[in-house]
């Protein structure tokens, strides 16, 4: 173990023996770090689970309080998995008493100055670019890309392999595979480039095209497109999209023009 002088490390952490600490850095109190984590400088680390081989390159700040004038210090934790790389002033809070934990997956990449609030949930492969942040509750799912200056309003969803682009406000659910953009996010198609990158066949591809386009383009109201797809016992990819909408609380975000919301809303 290599730990910097200028560290402080408080009684109650556990640190692998791998376990790197840069100057400055503070681990602070109930903390675990797994094998093979590198810790930079001016890091602070608190109520926080790392898995193994995860880095933290310089003055971010992990477990740290959430920003909830709720919170009056009850016992809560992040939860990191492995191999995650956290860059320069980032803040990934820990949860609430209304979940417990805040939970981050392995293979995610927190580019600078993106935030993770209290009790989000964040899967596998994730990126969230510079200045990018996720409020309370929210959910993102494995492989999606938030590029940068995006805001996510609380309780919302962010699917699996979608791409959310630069300076978009997300006030509602993005389903599976979507891409969207815009102050409000509308969604702009399919992330193809995402979906050949991890392996998709092409039918599967042709397949969550005709689904998108019964979604949202034909003019049926959402909830008869969901009926339609659903009665013709589609693939697993396109029932993940189909099952995301059905459970959705907040809302989907939808293309620019889409009348059916609003007639689902008069009905």
């Amino acid at each position: 173990m290599a730990i910097h002088s200028t560290a402080v490390i408080h009684p109650s952490a556990r640190l692998d023996p791998s376990v790197d600490v840069g100057p400055c850095a503070v681990i602070g109190q109930d903390t675990v770090i797994g094998p093979g984590c590198r810790i930079g400088p001016h890091c602070v680390i608190e109520y926080a689970t790392l898995g193994r081989d995860n880095k933290l390159v310089a003055s971010c700040f992990v477990g740290t309080p959430p920003q909830d004038l709720k919170y009056k210090g009850e016992p809560t934790r992040l939860v990191m998995g492995d191999n995650n790389t956290v860059r320069e002033a980032v803040t990934l809070n820990r949860g609430t008493t209304a979940t417990g934990e805040t939970r981050i997956g392995s293979g995610c990449l927190f580019m600078t100055q993106s935030h993770v609030a209290h009790d989000c949930r964040v899967g596998n492969g994730v990126i969230l670019a510079n200045s990018t942040a996720l409020a309370g509750h929210v959910e993102v799912g494995d492989y999606a890309i938030i590029s940068g200056l995006v805001g996510v309003h609380q309780f919302a969803r962010i699917g699996r392999l979608s791409m959310t682009g630069g300076g978009s406000m997300v006030g509602k659910d993005i389903i599976p595979f979507g891409m969207v953009q815009g102050d409000r996010a509308t969604l702009r198609g399919l992330n193809f480039l995402g979906l050949r990158r991890a392996g998709f066949k092409p039918p599967t591809v042709r397949a969550l095209r005709e689904a998108y386009a019964e979604l949202f383009l034909r003019g049926l109201r959402l909830e008869e497109a969901v009926a339609k797809l659903s009665a013709a016992n589609p693939l697993p990819e396109v029932r993940e999209i189909l099952d995301f909408i059905t459970s959705a609380k907040r809302g989907i975000t939808r293309p620019a023009g889409d009348s059916s919301e609003k007639e689902e809303v008069e009905a």
